[in-house]
């Protein structure tokens, strides 16, 4: 796992400086998807579950999902690219939403936010914890700052599987409250923040991209985390990307 998730975090750092102005989201998808097959890895994304395409970018209003296509990126556009990768048979996930050129106040405020839940849920985050610490420090943070949180799509549990237990809901639950991570489970964290309220349109048409339903913009972030006897553990920690206290 942290083999897969250091070649996701390095696979971010390459694609980085190419996610600017003037670049189509399909552009973006063939160099993720040449880098990584360069290396002797497997996009996870391409083919699961009849997905079309080597990651997601989602481009606004998309919260996730969103299908590489020939949508040009320009100034004050954020998109979320999600990159997972499938390494000697284990995952690695993660993914960063991008400021394009000058981008609106809400627009960096919901990025801001979105960072700084993802680093509050870790930092909840000890041996034998809840899940539900987490979900707790999310809403905390994003009610805070008139936010909310998208309760229909969670982070979960990777390893061998790119989906599996435990369920990690960005809000607290019944269940999230009653189940605990103990160490040796990886999971991701990605919560994903809404500028207006948080429920979710899922296209009909290409049966993947997710929107806001009021067409607000959506930001997330997300780490790849193992739980080790002394705390979390982040796995796909970048180089050059955001991290904790970053401010944009």
């Amino acid at each position: 796992m942290r083999a897969a998730c250091a070649f996701n975090a390095q696979l971010m750092d390459y694609i980085r400086p190419y996610v600017k102005a003037g670049i189509t989201t399909q552009e973006i998808d063939r160099l993720v998807h040449e880098y990584t097959i360069k290396h002797g890895h497997k996009p996870a994304t391409l083919g699961y579950q009849g997905f079309p395409k080597s990651c997601c970018t989602s481009v606004n209003d998309v919260i996730c999902h969103g299908i590489p296509d020939n949508y040009l990126l320009k100034s004050g556009d954020i998109v979320n690219i999600d990159l997972t990768t499938i390494v000697n048979g284990w995952h690695g996930d993660q993914s960063e939403t991008f400021l394009i050129g000058t981008v609106s106040d809400t627009a960096r405020d919901v990025t801001q936010c979105a960072l700084d839940c993802l680093y509050a849920a870790i930092d909840a985050l000890t041996p034998g914890c809840p899940i539900s610490a987490m979900g707790d420090a999310i809403v905390a943070i994003a009610d805070q700052r008139g936010f909310s949180v998208v309760r229909e799509y969670v982070g979960h549990g990777l390893g061998r599987r790119f989906h599996q237990e435990p369920s990690i809901p960005h809000y607290p639950t019944r269940q999230s409250r009653q189940e605990r991570l103990y160490p040796g489970v990886c999971f991701t964290v990605e919560p994903m923040i809404n500028v207006g309220k948080r429920y979710t349109a899922l296209d009909k048409q290409d049966g993947w991209t997710v929107r806001t339903r009021d067409g607000e913009l959506s930001a997330q972030f997300e780490h790849t985390l193992l739980m080790t006897e002394d705390g979390p553990e982040i796995l796909t920690q970048t180089q050059h990307g955001p991290a904790k206290g970053h401010r944009f």
